[in-house]
């Protein structure tokens, strides 16, 4: 559904940033250095994926270790997708980015000064930084949340969905949002920055927060901006499966420091599968943990820490071991019942180097965006990295340009998904959510695929449209599954964590992006960047 109106009398901010991971609160706080700043957010300030982050941010720091190693290890785990100069940008800027939230106060877990970096799967070297044990991502969001709270250019808006960008004849104006009232209102910007996090919770099993439902990736096609490599969801191998427990994350840090998988007789199984074992790369150990579990006729495995130290489990993982003893599992004496959950995605609003997307004036970063660092497979820890890189960049980006003004056209737009009856909410989330985890998870199939495309396509409604957040999340979570689709169903190959039960083999053909439009589907090599005229 799309309306349009006149801008006159609404109210405009220089910068305005959506979301507040840490790519929208840090990109919030260096935007504040050139003028002020609107940030809205979903929830509460603190609400995000990257709070619920535990292993930590992968960063060349140690003297032993370089940017070039970190390169390397990146680009193979991104099984032949990733873009090297946006991988470049990533390695070599990361440790400045870094060094600047030490700075600021982030508290690094350190031994007499030193940092303490851990090894996580694929990495070739200890590159990992940790806060609180297996507390980073809450550490961080801490730190970054304060700042913006107290910095006296930053206006922060909490409980505030946007539920439509806001376009014209030269680009974005900024967003339509629902304020804590669930009132409609505009805010007009001079540069918008989506900030929003993945889309987890399109699956039935996931590591994220209620708050990822994709909104940002919707509101982005819906303006007209092309989104990337969408088939490629990562699932991350050890989530705890436990009868009257959530979906919690057991960080990959667990299995870098010695834990071990083990199915259900007790057998170790990782050395069967990867000469990396336990950690090769994430996409390799959640299928092998998938194939086991259907080996076995089970639903989970088990990871077995009877290596580690009593004292290091609580030490270094102080978050997993009190949220399982509360639910009665005592890890230091029994092994950790895990299955494979969704936990980020790849695909996202392609971006440029500098954050810009294919719409004028509208910007991304962090899990909402795709400028090819990834490729098919992310890299253990690279996505909070990711966030800190690509908002400095979009900041440069700003404070050098020959930054001015929009004017203001007479007519602005704003898009709304409205795929859907607005009846039997609850009922359609969770079917979708269903759908999405059967044909869209692990192991995909063509027919499979088609099925649920045929289940998702757009049906019209005569009933009046709600402009809420609960029907305006589901309609931006089926437009977000009916692109995947379309994005597994056109690659006839397996590569990174798409695997094709009907075309097991990665195919040198594939080796392109695939690129979705409103105006329809394209193919680029994969070692070239977008480029935008703007």
């Amino acid at each position: 559904m799309k309306i349009t109106f006149s801008p006159a009398g609404l109210g405009t901010t220089p910068f305005l940033v959506i979301g507040s991971g840490i790519a929208g609160l840090y990109t919030a706080l260096k935007l504040a250095e050139i003028a002020n700043v609107t940030l809205i957010t979903k929830e509460a300030l603190e609400e995000s994926n990257t709070s619920y982050a535990q292993g930590g941010i992968a960063v060349a720091l140690s003297p032993a270790d370089s940017p070039d190693l970190h390169y390397t290890d990146t680009i193979q785990a991104g099984a032949g997708l990733c873009l090297p100069p946006a991988v470049a940008t990533l390695v070599h800027e990361g440790p400045e980015r870094v060094q600047e939230l030490i700075a600021w106060g982030v508290p690094f877990d350190a031994d007499a000064g030193t940092l303490l970096m851990t090894r996580e799967a694929a990495h070739s070297f200890p590159r990992v930084l940790h806060a609180d044990g297996d507390a980073s991502g809450r550490e961080i969001t801490k730190v970054l949340a304060q700042r913006v709270a107290g910095h006296p250019r930053i206006t922060v808006k909490e409980n505030h969905y946007a539920v439509a960008l806001l376009t014209g004849e030269e680009g974005c104006y900024g967003a339509m949002v629902l304020d804590e009232n669930g009132t409609r209102t505009s805010i007009l910007a001079e540069a918008t920055i989506l900030a929003t996090g993945g889309s987890g919770q399109i699956f039935t099993d996931t590591t994220n927060p209620a708050v990822a439902t994709g909104d940002g990736l919707a509101l982005a096609y819906l303006a007209g901006a092309p989104l990337a490599d969408l088939e490629f969801v990562q699932f991350h191998p050890t989530a705890l499966h436990l009868e009257g427990a959530p979906c919690f994350l057991i960080t990959e840090a667990v299995r870098g420091e010695g834990g071990i998988l083990r199915n259900q007789r007790g057998v170790r199984f990782m050395p069967s599968y990867h000469e990396q074992a336990e950690l090769a790369p994430r996409d390799v150990v959640a299928r092998s943990v998938w194939s086991e579990m259907e080996k076995t006729g089970t639903d989970h495995v088990y990871l077995d820490l009877s290596l580690l130290s009593t004292e290091l489990i609580k030490s270094r993982f102080p978050n997993i071991y009190e949220t399982c003893l509360s639910y009665g599992l005592d890890i230091t004496k029994a092994p950790i019942p895990v299955a494979p959950a969704a936990h980020y995605m790849m695909g996202g609003i392609a971006i440029d180097l500098h954050g810009r997307t294919a719409l004028p004036r509208l910007f991304a970063c962090g899990e909402v965006a795709n400028s090819g660092v990834h490729g098919a497979n992310r890299l253990a820890s690279n996505s909070l990295l990711d966030g800190l890189v690509f908002g400095y960049r979009i900041f440069r980006y700003l404070q050098n340009s020959p930054w001015q003004r929009p004017d203001l056209p007479p007519e602005l737009a704003a898009v709304f998904p409205t795929e859907t009856s607005p009846e039997l909410l609850a009922a359609d989330r969770s079917a979708l959510k269903e759908l999405a985890s059967t044909h869209l998870g692990i192991i995909r199939r063509e027919d499979a695929l088609q099925n649920a495309q045929r289940q998702v396509a757009p049906a019209s409604s005569a009933t009046p449209i709600p402009l809420n957040r609960p029907y305006l999340e589901l309609q931006n979570m089926r437009l977000l599954v009916r692109l995947m689709l379309d994005a597994a169903l056109s690659r006839r190959e397996s590569r990174g964590s798409h695997y094709r039960a009907d075309y097991p083999d990665p195919d040198p053909a594939w080796a392109k992006r695939i690129v979705l439009s409103p105006t329809g589907v394209s193919f680029i090599p994969a070692d070239q960047p977008f480029s935008w005229s703007w």
